[in-house]
């Protein structure tokens, strides 16, 4: 499922952000790519070991930490290390199905990308073309939000960045283990979730049905979830 999550940084967060990138060391983004995305990818990037990545990535896991809409969606059990990417005029990032496995090395673990997120740092008005085109069971959709917000789709999607034909594009992506493997049943846990939250403003906490509702959660969540 694809979701678009506004205002996930504030203003003043974004400007933060903004300052400390403007000031950093931009490498080529095809060290970071397997075989195949490296054919099709033109970018910059920040490097992940970069003080300031940690930085504004430290700033942004505190800002999904306290976004209930991402955590509903998400079930995240793990989040890497948000990193940076820069696209000025004439850069694009091709056709390409993002990596299974990513390694955090400081943390000396891997991680299953169930899900992508992209946050964006640049108001749209600021560039043209950089859309984020994602391609799933739910059709094409191209992708271009303000700064602060960030869209979330599976990362076995086929997705790309337009080239850029004025201006720059910046953003933060990264990617989520989730509790949950599979898209389909986090869909209905978010749905569910959702549901019984509306229902608590016109039922009461202590009802049968709403107890029922809660442990219905739970238990798809205990059954589904791989810790």
């Amino acid at each position: 499922m694809l979701f678009v999550i506004d205002n996930v940084l504030t203003p003043a967060e974004v400007s933060h952000a903004r300052q400390a990138l403007e000031a950093a060391a931009w490498e080529d983004g095809r060290k970071t790519a397997g075989d195949q995305a490296a054919t099709v990818k033109a970018n910059l990037q920040i490097p992940q070991d970069a003080p300031v990545a940690k930085e504004i990535g430290t700033l942004i896991l505190r800002a999904l930490g306290r976004n209930p809409t991402f955590n509903g969606v998400a079930l995240p059990l793990r989040v890497l290390p948000p990193m940076f990417n820069r696209y000025d005029v004439g850069m694009t990032y091709g056709a390409h199905v993002d990596s299974a496995i990513r390694h955090i090395p400081e943390a000396g673990v891997r991680i299953r990308t169930d899900i992508s997120s992209t946050l964006f740092l640049t108001p749209p008005e600021e560039y043209d073309g950089g859309e984020l085109v994602i391609e799933d069971t739910y059709g094409t959709q191209k992708v271009k939000l303000a700064a602060g917000s960030m869209v979330v789709y599976p990362a076995t999607s086929l997705h790309a960045v337009t080239p850029i034909t004025r201006g720059s594009r910046w953003s933060s992506f990264f990617w989520t283990q989730s509790m949950i493997r599979d898209d389909g049943q986090r869909r209905i846990l978010y749905e569910l979730d959702r549901g019984i939250s509306e229902a608590r403003r016109l039922i009461p906490d202590d009802s049968h049905a709403m107890v029922a509702l809660t442990g219905v959660y739970h238990n798809l969540l205990r059954q589904w979830s791989e810790m």
